[in-house]
């Protein structure tokens, strides 16, 4: 499967500030990633989209060892990520999660919890840290809730804290698992606006979505997988219009209007 070289997105740079060679993993005899390699350059919005069970999940969770892979090698901004402690730290402060699920804790005020990995991950002094904190609650439109708790806040304000917390530790990659898959079809869009915003000031992005209408928006190129394998991966006019493998013609069939 070659790589797409001329991304159409004037902030991509020539930089791979991600690179996975050669990736498997088992789950015990379960093959569950197979044979992936991928290259991801600063300011690239990337796509991920296949059935459910093809892997794509797993392979993000990958980028920053919330699974661990078996064979192959992942490099993140110049660091091998492998066993050592040190690497998985760093690549973990560079690299923010969003998850299907928002984790907030729900002791935790909304500015609370955007503070926490501010202070104790980055060491920022906790004034500075609600600074940060009350400008990314700014930018995802949800400042006036940072006193409350997370239970009182709806699914999709949820999901934008939960974006805000990740942008807090200001990553240079954002990595989305499905981010809108639990919301109510009402709270999508809201959660989708910050999402394009994002990709608009040149955020590097990887997104696990079957937002389809997003792929076409904003993907620089969109990859689909199936199998835990890369079946193809395409800029986005051409993987929609024109898909070149037949599981990617079933699948878009199923899902496109």
């Amino acid at each position: 499967m070659s790589e797409t070289t001329t991304p159409r997105n004037q902030q991509v740079s020539g930089e791979v500030i991600i690179e996975i060679i050669e990736m498997h993993k088992w789950y015990g005899t379960f093959h569950v990633l197979k044979d992936i390699n991928l290259k991801v350059h600063t300011g690239e919005r990337i796509v991920v989209c296949g059935p459910s069970g093809s892997g794509k999940s797993t392979m993000i969770r990958c980028i920053n060892r919330l699974e661990e892979h078996q064979r192959g090698r992942i490099v993140v901004d110049n660091i091998e990520l492998n066993n050592d402690i040190k690497n998985i730290e760093k690549i973990r402060t560079e690299v923010g999660m969003v998850f299907q699920h928002f984790n907030l804790f729900p002791h935790l005020t909304i500015l609370e919890n955007l503070t926490m990995g501010p202070v104790w991950v980055r060491k920022l002094p906790k004034k500075e840290a609600e600074d940060t904190a009350m400008h990314y609650l700014e930018r995802v439109r949800i400042a006036e809730q940072a006193k409350k708790y997370p239970g009182q806040l709806s699914g999709g304000q949820q999901q934008r804290v939960a974006i805000a917390r990740s942008l807090c530790m200001k990553p240079k990659v954002m990595l989305f698992d499905e981010p809108t898959s639990a919301l109510d079809p009402e709270m999508v869009k809201e959660v989708l606006d910050v999402m394009i915003s994002l990709a608009e000031e040149g955020m590097t992005m990887m997104v696990v979505t079957h937002e389809m209408g997003f792929a076409k928006s904003v993907a620089d190129s969109v990859i689909f997988m199936d199998g835990g394998q890369v079946i193809e991966r395409n800029e986005p006019e051409e993987f929609f219009s024109n898909p070149k493998h037949e599981r990617t013609q079933l699948f878009l069939s199923q899902i496109l209007d």
